[in-house]
């Protein structure tokens, strides 16, 4: 099936080899999994991540409301900061408000409407690659600083949420720091019913020890009698899909440039804030090289240098692999570019295109 470049693919076959890691977490710890909407939330694939996880959590009222839509099943509600309007809106339809501050917990807690209400704490411990993505980075504001929280706040609270990971694949260094979580929060988790352990553990990367992973996790909620929560973004959606471009024109500048009818820009921004290359398949076994770069006005609009194993023309068809994570969720009209369209390949192998964007789309985004 041709369909018009640019657009992402979905793998559901490629999508399903994480869900059932995920699951098998589950079983084997009881540790539940909800997706993290700020990382994906192309909803055209819930029906099959439902089946293996617990619900979804979010960063925001409309990815909240977006969850208990789209995916059902538990929806734990989180903030940075919320209105009162927003808390009293996600109170209708959320299992769980998570609260980033005492004063908003104390300020929100009476419009949350039955809801089971939870309060993020900073360890000041953390694993990450990038400062920007550092929870425990200096002048923090995300979670609550201190062991011990008043009796008023803790008889407010069911649930704490620690999230302290990005792209974590170290298990030892989880380990160790969820030892920590526990000698210092012990008092705290031993009044509370469940906690989540956030996002950023990549458990389901190739050769990850699963079943220390679960062992891990089954003891951490057999110590405190909690139930554990892990909010699985990236884990739950790696490899799972590509962009594909095409080439619309080579240029010379020292080196050969492929210029494509995509942007890092536009259509993959995280890569462009933490500086790094857009991967691609066996890149760097070909005899000739080119740098591959976006066709908006931005200078640095580079995807990578790479060496393909024939040369390059206009027409070329180029995929971007493991491009699920921050990029459906993130992509933007720089330049009144074309935003890539979404695509689909079910289980059985036919490949649906869920969703095109056109002009149109770009003028009512704008006014």
């Amino acid at each position: 099936m041709a369909i018009e470049t640019p657009y992402y693919l979905i793998d559901e076959r490629r999508l399903l080899r994480n869900l059932r890691i995920i699951k098998r977490v589950r079983d084997c710890s009881g540790a539940k999994s909800v997706l993290a909407l700020k990382c994906f939330s192309t909803w055209s694939v819930f029906d099959l991540m439902k089946e293996y996880m617990d619900g979804t959590t979010s960063s925001s009222l409309f990815e909240a409301r977006l969850g208990h839509e789209k995916f059902g099943k538990e929806v734990h509600a989180y903030a940075v900061a919320y209105s009162k309007e927003d808390v009293k809106s996600v109170s209708g339809f959320a299992d769980k408000i998570i609260f980033n501050s005492v004063s908003q917990l104390e300020m929100f807690s009476a419009y949350a409407r039955g809801c089971k209400l939870g309060l993020r704490l900073n360890p000041q411990i953390s694993y990450s690659h990038f400062d920007l993505a550092d929870p425990a980075r200096k002048f923090s504001r995300l979670g609550v600083i201190g062991r011990r929280l008043p009796l008023k706040v803790l008889s407010l609270l069911s649930g704490v949420m620690f999230h302290f990971n990005c792209e974590n694949d170290d298990f030892e260094n989880f380990s160790k720091n969820l030892d920590g979580i526990a000698r210092s929060y012990g008092d705290v988790l031993k009044r509370m019913e469940w906690v989540s352990l956030g996002g950023g553990l990549y458990f389901t990367k190739e050769g990850y020890p699963v079943d220390k992973f679960c062992e891990k996790l089954k003891g951490f909620a057999a110590r405190f009698d909690v139930q554990v929560y892990l909010e699985p973004g990236e884990s739950a959606i790696t490899q799972s899909a590509e962009l594909v471009t095409t080439v619309l024109d080579i240029v010379r500048n020292k080196i050969d440039i492929a210029i494509v009818d995509a942007s890092i820009e536009a259509h993959m921004l995280d890569l462009l804030i933490y500086r790094l290359d857009a991967r691609m398949k066996d890149s760097g076994k070909g005899r000739f090289k080119y740098m591959v770069a976006g066709n908006s006005c931005l200078a640095g609009d580079i995807f990578g240098i790479y060496r393909f194993k024939s040369r390059l023309r206009i027409g070329s068809i180029i995929k971007f692999i493991d491009t699920a994570g921050y990029t459906m969720v993130k992509k933007n009209w720089f330049n009144g570019l074309r935003m890539p369209a979404i695509a689909v390949k079910r289980l059985d192998g036919s490949i649906d295109v869920v969703r095109r964007f056109g002009y149109n789309d770009f003028v009512s985004s704008l006014g």
